[in-house]
């Protein structure tokens, strides 16, 4: 019997080892970061810059026996890079209250000065969020690109690993009440997650409800989706309103939803709201044992991917190489 979760695992590996990118990963005060770091490069899955004090860095690594002698691994001191992002920012930020010395101090923050390196193309992606809230990472994301991108829309999803498949999950950590045009936007750049990761893909929309047998705005809302999705993509397999078992369980689907396209067997699950899921993919990770990947971040130009604070170095390395993928 097929196991698609390490199935799934080493296809990551092989494919972003096949056009390995530059990853800044701004975080490299934190053992898991470093031990992940090593990892990757042993793979050959990424060209890492480490934003740090080189002795530093080294000091950690040396203390825990971890080897980041590699071509593959570049170290830049923020201190002395800094500088070459100042007048970029200043002009990015658009406060005029704001001069040299007050945008050093700002870049002083990794997680800015990497989303900096991103934005002047001196790095392909980006992995962060071991030690701040995806909430501070978005933020810190829409202060650098909104200006050049003012109708920037950026959702996630999480790669579920079941052992008899990958589930894609939408959007479990960003978009708090997404109206209908933003769960179609959600959808869409789901979709192409799925195809950069070689998940085919079948839409379902989620709710309390399987088609018409609830009423509500929140049930009205995903119907209008669901009608909207298709017009949009009539090619492809999507339908909603489904609860959440006729979405995944075919033997449930014939009896829930017998008509439906989908017929239990959805691939891309799009959730009403980030209250419904992200306890649904916390429920199912820890109930179920199962590994997730992400929030894997879309909408962006260059990818940067958000870290689990909790996330483990396995967790991190998989991360990167799916970062590595989007931006090959």
């Amino acid at each position: 019997m097929k196991n698609y979760a390490f199935n799934f695992k080493n296809f990551l590996i092989k494919k972003a080892s096949k056009n390995v990118k530059n990853i800044v990963i701004p975080e490299c005060n934190n053992i898991k970061i470093l031990k992940a770091v090593s990892i990757c490069i042993n793979l050959k899955i990424s060209r890492c810059i480490l934003l740090g004090n080189h002795q530093d860095i080294y000091q950690l690594a040396n203390k825990y026996g971890i080897l980041l002698d590699n071509t593959l691994i570049t170290i830049l001191d923020p201190c002395l890079i800094r500088k070459n992002y100042i007048e970029l920012f200043l002009k990015l930020y658009g406060k005029k209250n704001i001069n040299d010395d007050i945008a050093s101090k700002l870049l002083e923050n990794n997680i800015l000065l990497a989303i900096m390196m991103l934005y002047k193309n001196d790095a392909d992606g980006m992995v962060a969020g071991i030690s701040c809230s995806t909430g501070y990472l978005i933020r810190s994301i829409l202060r650098i690109f909104k200006s050049s991108i003012p109708d920037i829309f950026i959702s996630s999803v999480f790669f579920m690993l079941f052992p008899d498949k990958v589930l894609i999950y939408g959007d479990c950590a960003i978009n708090l009440d997404p109206n209908t045009e933003q769960l179609v936007k959600i959808a869409e750049q789901s979709l192409k997650t799925a195809k950069l990761v070689k998940i085919e893909p079948r839409i379902a929309f989620l709710s309390y409800s399987t088609h018409d047998s609830g009423i509500g705005s929140s049930v009205e809302k995903i119907r209008k989706t669901t009608k909207l999705m298709k017009i949009l993509y009539p090619n492809l397999i999507i339908d909603g309103p489904l609860q959440y078992d006729a979405a995944i369980n075919t033997k449930i689907a014939r009896i829930k939803s017998p008509t439906s396209s989908i017929c239990g067997r959805a691939t891309i699950l799009i959730f009403p709201d980030l209250n419904s899921g992200n306890i649904t993919y916390k429920a199912v990770q820890q109930s179920a044992k199962i590994i997730s990947i992400g929030p894997i971040l879309q909408g962006l130009l260059k990818p940067v991917n958000d870290l689990s604070r909790g996330a483990s170095v396995d967790d991190i390395v998989y991360t990167i190489a799916v970062t590595v993928i989007q931006a090959q």
